[in-house]
């Protein structure tokens, strides 16, 4: 009887040390990818389940998945990553993508988070979810939508290399050509 009862205790503390070593890991893999300390309730990334539900706006008729959703003090913050990205700044698509999980998941849970991360592979971005980027996101979204009602909508840029690349090549009646 006394055996089983050390077996028992060895065991234990295996599963302590396996739990203990198990949680040392996953606070550095967090630290690694650039999130914050603070329980991750989402991903959209890797190897885990994806998301099964996107954020929804239906005021806004806007639809996203971070690639992270980090809960912090009781606030949700939104974390994308740009594995491939190399920059000393954020570039301004990534701050207004990371705007609109901003103000999705503000409207999801009616708390504003203050402010979402950019994580590039050379560091991670804190992006303060400000009046105006929200304001920035909201007149971005009407001018998308007035776009897609449109018949005729003008290439937003001036890159013929673009084009070539596009997948809607076939459809476009605009496309840039090379001068």
């Amino acid at each position: 009887m006394a055996a089983l009862g050390v077996i028992l205790a060895l065991l234990g503390l295996g599963l302590a040390a396996a739990a203990f070593l198990t949680w040392r890991y996953a606070r550095q893999q967090q630290a690694v990818l650039g999130l914050p300390a603070g329980r991750v309730v989402r991903v959209d990334m890797g190897s885990w389940q994806r998301c099964t539900r996107p954020l929804y706006s239906p005021q806004y008729r806007l639809a996203g998945k971070p690639d992270y959703l980090v809960r912090c003090g009781g606030r949700l913050i939104p974390v994308e990553v740009k594995p491939g990205r190399h920059a000393a700044s954020p570039y301004a698509s990534d701050v207004l993508q990371l705007g609109a999980y901003l103000l999705l998941v503000e409207a999801e849970t009616g708390r504003r988070p203050p402010h979402g991360l950019l994580r590039y592979s050379g560091g991670t971005f804190e992006i303060p979810y400000t009046p105006a980027l929200r304001e920035s996101v909201i007149r971005t979204l009407r001018e998308m939508q007035e776009l897609w009602r449109a018949r005729d909508v003008p290439p937003q840029h001036h890159d013929p290399r673009r084009c070539r690349r596009c997948g809607h090549r076939q459809h476009c009646n605009a496309q840039v050509s090379e001068r």
